[in-house]
């Protein structure tokens, strides 16, 4: 299933692929260690909130040249790893394809049997969350 970003089919691709639930975490954990810092005002700004994780996540992205980056933070390193996940597999998309990615690429990971259900919930917040702000830079 082809997601819509090259970036995100790699890294779900990678995921899918290991049979060893262990090692998918610890991909996520290694994920996590990669995800460069954020700036401190990025986490001062409640629209950068992801609600709906049991840890702090913040995101925002900047539009540059019809495309977006993106930089985040959480204060759970599992949860930093599913962010950065997202941050790597949705950044140089359009707001558009971001808003058209479909939520059933995280079932093809195989990161339900490494994570608790309020941690799935929680990767699907962030990801929805990601996509409002998209979803308001293409508006304008």
């Amino acid at each position: 299933m082809a997601s819509g970003s090259a970036a995100l089919d790699a890294i779900v691709a990678r995921l899918r692929d290991c049979s060893d639930p262990r090692r998918r975490y610890d991909y996520v954990l290694w994920l996590a260690k990669k995800l460069p810092p954020a700036p401190e005002e990025l986490q001062q700004q409640e629209a950068n909130r992801v609600c709906g994780c049991a840890s702090r996540v913040y995101v925002a992205p900047t539009l540059e040249d019809g495309v977006l980056h993106w930089q985040g933070h959480s204060d759970a390193l599992i949860t930093r790893g599913l962010l950065a996940l997202l941050i790597q597999g949705l950044d140089g998309l359009t707001p558009e394809a971001v808003v058209a990615i479909d939520p059933a690429f995280i079932a093809e990971t195989g990161l339900q049997a490494s994570l608790t259900p309020s941690r799935a919930n929680g990767f699907l917040s962030i990801l929805r969350h990601m996509q409002a702000q998209a979803a308001g830079l293409a508006a304008g």
